[in-house]
């Protein structure tokens, strides 16, 4: 019998580099909370490599790019979605206060509603390549005599504006994996590897986020806690960003919104996760917006395979053993015979 073995599946390691972290001893620390904070590292979007943004990312569970998206198309943003946000000040209450405070609105299934968010903000050049180095699964399996190697890419997790209005109450801190019954171990970043989470995060300040009215809190280094650690709010750091400004976070990390304490601010945040092939989005793409007006907006192949239209390789997600794409589109053809 001939066996076919194919190269092994390369990843680049991105070990922290010059990090407090790479020689931290846990065996003395018995409470996670007790561990040394990491810096939140702050870079400028063109000016910055992946490597380094992501060597960052893996220390501190969260980092900064400043200037990472150009004014003019956060106009069109909210030109695109300003009508279903409404009046930025007003005191309308929403329907999901245990999660969401009263005072915020949320629009959703951006997909089919404004194709320059998706675009600048799920398709950003920095965030793609974070995105595609920490959540592409890699998977080898035999298949007969042949290995075969598998690589699937990360699929849009959800897609959310946030208008978080004055009076905003604190929201409690908490991991977005729980989503996925990620189960997180304690580690140091050194330790980190490459797939251990299950999404990742880009927030986008479509106004400036400030202390005052509600800016994004975490707690550095929370990614690397045990599952079952509790948040610390005397820990938590607030990601303050000037508008156009980006905060890039791990699902494993503790964050949440803080209380808007301003009377006339609006904290406007274009926000999207991306998770991996094979787990169940969050948010329900096929439903929030039909396929025909997604086509209807000129969306490439490479935005449709994104959202979820393509295949989880091996074979999640195919449709009469075709990727979604494909069967729609041999439907529609079939149709106009």
């Amino acid at each position: 019998m001939s066996t076919t073995i194919t190269p092994p599946v390369t990843v680049p390691q991105y070990l922290p580099v010059e990090s407090p972290r790479q020689t931290e001893s846990l065996s003395n620390i018995s409470d996670d909370r007790l561990r040394p904070l990491p810096p939140v590292k702050e870079f400028q979007y063109g000016n910055c490599s992946d490597e380094e943004v992501i060597r960052a990312l893996i220390v501190t569970g969260g980092v900064i790019i400043r200037k990472a998206v150009e004014q003019h198309h956060l106009d069109q943003i909210e030109k695109d979605t300003r009508p279903e946000l409404g009046d930025p000040l007003s005191s309308e209450k929403n329907h999901m206060s245990d999660t969401f405070s009263e005072q915020s609105k949320r629009v959703l299934g951006l997909p089919g509603k404004s194709k320059t968010y998706m675009e600048q903000v799920v398709q950003h050049p920095l965030f793609k390549a974070i995105r595609d180095e920490l959540l592409t699964a890699h998977f080898k399996h035999w298949f007969g005599d042949k290995l075969h190697e598998s690589h699937g890419k990360p699929q849009l997790h959800n897609t959310i504006i946030f208008s978080v209005r004055p009076g905003a109450k604190t929201q409690g801190l908490h991991r977005d994996d729980t989503i996925s019954h990620n189960v997180c171990q304690r580690k140091t970043a050194d330790q980190y590897t490459q797939g251990q989470d299950t999404a990742i995060g880009f927030f986008v300040a479509g106004k400036p986020a400030t202390k005052e009215n509600g800016a994004t809190r975490f707690i550095p280094g929370s990614h690397l806690w045990d599952h079952m650690t509790p948040p610390d709010e005397s820990l938590t750091v607030q990601a303050e960003l000037e508008r156009g400004d980006a905060f890039i976070l791990l699902a494993s990390a503790y964050h949440g919104a803080s209380a808007n304490k301003t009377t006339d601010q609006e904290r406007l945040l274009y926000s999207c996760f991306f998770t991996k092939s094979f787990l169940r989005q969050e948010e329900n793409p096929f439903l929030a917006t039909d396929f025909e007006t997604l086509m209807s907006m000129g969306y490439d192949e490479e935005m449709l395979y994104d959202i979820g239209y393509g295949i989880g390789e091996p074979y999640s997600g195919y449709c009469d053993f075709l990727p979604p794409i494909e069967y729609l589109k041999l439907k529609k053809q079939r149709a106009a015979q």
